[in-house]
Parts: C-alpha cells; sequence; structure tokens
C-alpha cells in the first residue's frame, strides 16, 4: 500500500457500524467530510457530529445506503462479517474507496486503512503497519507526540519565512538554505520549546549568519 493524505472537505463518509470502532473513524473523519453512521444502536461513545441514523441495513439495502449518501469512502465497521463484505463488494464495484474494520494484511483494490496520527497543525504524521497491528500503531504515535511537540510552530514560521525571501528576490538555492539552516537551528528549538515570543527574531539572526545579509 502506498500512503497518501487525502483531502476530504465537502465529500460525504458513510459508516455502517455504531460501536467503538465506528464512533473512532466517524470522529476522524467528521474533521472534514460529512459523516453518516448507520446502525441499530450505538456506543455512548462521540460520534464527532457525524449523523446518526438509527437503522439494522441488511446485506440486501446496502446499495440503498450508497445511492443516499452518495460516499467518497465507506466503513464497513458491523459485527457481521457477511454484512461487511457486502458493503466492501458493493464499494468496488461502485469505485468507491472503503476501509473494512474486521480485516488485517492484505487489502482488495480500493481498500484503505486508516492511520494512527501525529496532527501538530498544519503538520501531519500517519504511523500505518498496513492493519496488522493497530496496537503498535498506537503505542508509536504515543511515544512521536512527545518527539514532534513544536513542529506545528516550526512549519508555519519556515513558510512564513520562505515567502518572505521570495518576496525580496532571495534566489532559491540561498532561500534553502536558509530554511534548512533555521529548520537545523537548535537555537531555534529551543526558543519555540521555551514558548519565547522572540523565535522570529532569533530565525532572522540565523537566517543572517546563513545569508551574510544583515535585516
Amino acid at each position: 500500500m502506498i500512503p497518501l493524505l487525502h483531502d476530504f472537505t465537502g465529500t460525504n463518509v458513510l459508516v455502517f457500524g455504531g460501536g467503538r470502532v465506528g464512533a473512532r473513524k466517524a470522529r476522524r473523519f467528521a474533521r472534514e467530510a460529512d459523516v453518516t453512521v448507520v446502525s441499530p444502536t450505538f456506543t455512548d461513545a462521540d460520534f464527532g457530529g457525524a449523523e446518526r441514523v438509527s437503522a439494522a441495513p441488511s446485506a440486501d439495502d446496502v446499495s440503498t445506503w450508497f445511492d443516499r449518501v452518495d460516499p467518497a469512502l465507506v466503513v464497513a465497521a458491523t459485527d457481521d462479517a457477511d454484512l461487511n463484505e457486502r458493503i466492501e463488494r458493493q464499494a468496488r464495484d461502485r469505485n468507491v474507496l472503503v476501509n473494512r474494520t474486521d480485516t488485517h494484511g492484505d487489502r482488495d483494490h480500493g481498500s484503505v486503512v486508516v492511520p494512527a496520527t501525529v496532527r501538530e497543525d498544519p503538520v501531519v504524521v500517519a504511523i500505518a503497519t498496513g492493519g496488522t497491528s493497530p496496537a503498535l500503531s498506537k503505542h508509536l504515535r504515543q511515544r512521536l507526540e512527545a518527539e514532534l511537540a513544536g513542529v506545528g510552530e516550526m512549519a508555519t514560521l519556515t513558510a512564513d519565512l520562505r515567502e518572505r525571501l521570495q518576496e525580496d528576490g532571495v534566489p532559491s538555492e540561498i532561500r534553502h538554505e536558509a530554511v534548512s539552516g533555521v529548520v537545523n537551528s537548535s537555537r531555534v528549538w529551543k526558543t519555540l520549546d521555551s514558548g519565547d515570543t522572540n523565535v522570529r527574531q532569533v530565525a532572522a539572526e540565523v537566517v543572517e549568519e546563513v545569508t551574510g545579509d544583515s535585516e
């Protein structure tokens, strides 16, 4: 499987299953998409604002739900393997992405694995084991969360820096060298970690050292 990041803004996601797993998937996709969860019962878990439809879908009416929601992605998270199989088959027939939660390891075409993620906007790091070990993905996510603290601020800082240098007509090679210097500067990282509001001034000093120009 090849990892990709997909923007679900303005799309629909259909989740079959209102248990703990279905709730987790609904919360994940509700960050961007309009999510509909179909299940005869729902856990007390947070569904992230997704629309919950109390219904007991059968294998015969799966296609009706696809027609009703017109999903970009469907999640098969019921406790009925035969129903999940029908959902997956319907998704493949319609060229719709599908995440089947009771399948591990090898996947059919059109299948997706929802990774564990560490999010420090605008930075997103995804961890996946191909669906073979969600517990390991979770463990790695927890380890990385502490390691990646502050990367979102660094991304924003260097994006602004690149834009300013480009507006100033600085050649691309020097821009790259300057931004790399900031990213690799222990002084900038320490300033970020301390919450010091002078981080942009520190970054500017690093740029000056790299480029030999005064600000």
